[in-house]
């Protein structure tokens, strides 16, 4: 069994291009050789007919040139219709059968020929190949035909007699051209399957260059080449294609999510740590530095939990409760003023009492807190936090208008875009990573909101104005 195992592994194809090859060939051959099996046994079939034609038209020539003597003996007058008849041993014989003996032609003259009997007047008979002894000797085989008669010369039924008359020709004629056209047959259909074959092997590499070409471009993203690939493939390659791009965006935007949400993380947990280390430095009383340590732990521990389950889900919560805008933004802002209070930074609120946050609490600290620590690092001295409702049609539940001011030197219109950009820093010489503003614009942009960067006019610094549209 073993063994039977270790051959089918080895000779199984490898590849598709060899399969179809196999497959094709064998079907091919077994085509070719369906059909040439085919064609043989028609044309045997046809030349068997053709010979007893002939045999037969050989008897209606000598039926009509027979004539018996008063005793019965057998009389030809004609001419035989073929020379061969008068050749001993030509292959070609006439043998006529009578109640009281039989006549030969003179080529039936030393063979043994198959033993014939008398057949019922109009009966017909073909036969062979039926043994016989050629004149030399050796064993052969003739093909017989035979038709019955009556011989009525004088229309006395006392005189009426039955006779058959049999002509029989050497099977070596028949099988000569047999062996003729199955040469040229299996030549010629040998020939064509070589075409064939070699046709069916270019065909096969041209149907299946698109895979290749599928398997080449794979290879290339595998490497790092390409980031995708193409989009040239034929229409039955274009779901496995399209399917394999889905999947590398996929992967991609995985990889660069979980990538975020550690530098979002990160990002996140600067304040807190920040204010730690300022209470550190400020030799607060015990008290309050526990107390401090209990605010910005617990603010870590929620912020950890938050970005966890931020990147599980990947997005929000659809139908959230609203959640209060001012108590939210307190608790930030008492961290901030401890960060910067070495430039003694101000911040205002004016928040309108119906403004809610519909959402996750951790995407409102993420979104406040970013804002309000880039107005802290920018401002000179005042930070304006306004919140107000963003009126809706019907029974929808009201949007959100939320703005952060600062009274710093504002960024340059030609320069807002770089500066929300995931990385880059408004000025190189100002401490921070550069994330803070592309986490607010991933935040809003799964609120489906917009952001809106433009000069202050309270405060003349900068304005980062977040618009959330109603909800359902």
């Amino acid at each position: 069994m073993s063994g039977r195992l270790w051959f089918f592994k080895r000779w199984r194809p490898r590849s598709l291009q060899a399969r179809q090859l196999l497959a094709a060939s064998v079907g091919l051959v077994a085509f070719l050789a369906i059909a040439g099996y085919a064609l043989d046994a028609a044309f045997a079939d046809t030349a068997r007919a053709n010979l007893q034609e002939r045999l037969k038209n050989y008897a209606r020539a000598y039926a009509a040139g027979i004539d018996f003597t008063r005793d019965r003996s057998l009389y030809i007058r004609e001419q035989p219709p073929d020379p061969r008849f008068d050749t001993p041993g030509s292959g070609l014989y006439l043998q006529v059968v009578m109640p009281e003996g039989k006549g030969n032609s003179l080529s039936a003259e030393g063979p043994m020929l198959p033993t014939a009997g008398l057949l019922a007047p109009r009966q017909e008979v073909f036969e062979g190949p039926l043994p016989m002894i050629q004149i030399d000797g050796s064993p052969g085989a003739v093909y017989r035909y035979g038709w019955g008669l009556v011989w009525d010369a004088d229309a006395d039924p006392a005189t009426e007699f039955p006779y058959t008359i049999y002509v029989m020709e050497d099977s070596r004629a028949l099988g000569a051209q047999l062996r003729v056209f199955r040469g040229r047959v299996w030549f010629w259909m040998g020939g064509a399957g070589l075409i064939l074959l070699m046709l069916q092997t270019v065909i096969l590499q041209w149907s299946l260059r698109p895979m290749r070409r599928v398997i080449t471009e794979l290879t290339k993203v595998q490497r790092g080449e390409t980031e995708r690939m193409s989009e040239r493939h034929p229409r039955e390659l274009e779901p496995l294609t399209d399917s394999i791009n889905a999947f590398i965006e996929s992967e991609r935007e995985n990889l660069e999510r979980q990538r975020n949400t550690l530098a979002d993380l990160a990002h996140s947990l600067k304040t807190p740590l920040a204010v730690l280390r300022t209470q550190l430095d400020s030799g607060a009383h015990d008290q309050d530095l526990r107390e401090e340590f209990d605010v910005q732990l617990r603010r870590m521990n929620n912020l950890v939990s938050y970005q966890l389950a931020r990147a599980a889900s990947s997005g929000h919560k659809l139908f959230s409760a609203p959640l209060p805008i001012e108590s939210n933004a307190e608790e930030i802002v008492r961290g901030l003023e401890k960060v910067y209070a070495g430039k003694g930074v101000l911040c205002e609120f004016d928040i309108d009492a119906a403004a809610r946050f519909h959402g996750e609490p951790g995407d409102l600290q993420e979104l406040l807190g970013n804002l309000l620590e880039n107005a802290f690092k920018w401002a000179n001295r005042r930070v304006l936090l306004t919140a107000r409702p963003l009126p809706a049609p019907g029974a929808r539940r009201p949007g959100l208008v939320l703005s952060v001011d600062d009274d710093g030197p504002g960024i340059a219109p030609e320069d807002i875009a770089k500066v929300l950009q995931r990385g880059v820093r408004g000025d190189e010489r100002v401490q921070g990573h550069g994330i803070g503003l592309s986490i607010v614009q991933d935040l809003i942009k799964d609120y489906r909101g917009e952001l809106q960067v433009k000069r202050s006019p309270e405060l003349g610094g900068a304005r980062f104005e977040v618009q959330l549209p109603p909800g359902p």
